[in-house]
């Protein structure tokens, strides 16, 4: 797992499980423990792959997250200018962006 917190604010960057553990609530639980380790943190972010619907499924359905913008070609993440460049090459099919904003 890879996390940027900046003070109220984090971001996901990167999440893995082997696919050997999937379905045994390993992500699940270290999303958790995550949220335990930074209660400082209100609106969690992260992006994933159009493709990748296991993926959406757990930042959804398990995680809490909602689905906020969907970057592709014709809409880059305008705080990131290689977005463009890297959604045509690497993931022409577009991202969504997902958020989590934490209770008060």
């Amino acid at each position: 797992m890879v996390l940027k917190v900046d003070g109220e604010r984090g971001n996901l960057e990167l999440l893995f499980v082997s696919p050997r553990i999937h379905s045994r609530g390993v992500g699940y639980a270290a999303w958790r423990a995550v949220e335990r380790l930074h209660p400082e943190v209100r609106v969690w972010e992260t992006v994933t792959p159009y493709f990748e619907q296991r993926n959406i499924h757990f930042y959804v359905n398990r995680c809490g997250f909602h689905i906020v913008e969907f970057f592709n070609a014709h809409h880059p993440d305008p705080n990131d200018p290689d977005t463009a460049r890297e959604l045509d090459e690497q993931f022409p099919e577009g991202m969504f962006r997902f958020e989590k904003r934490m209770d008060l």
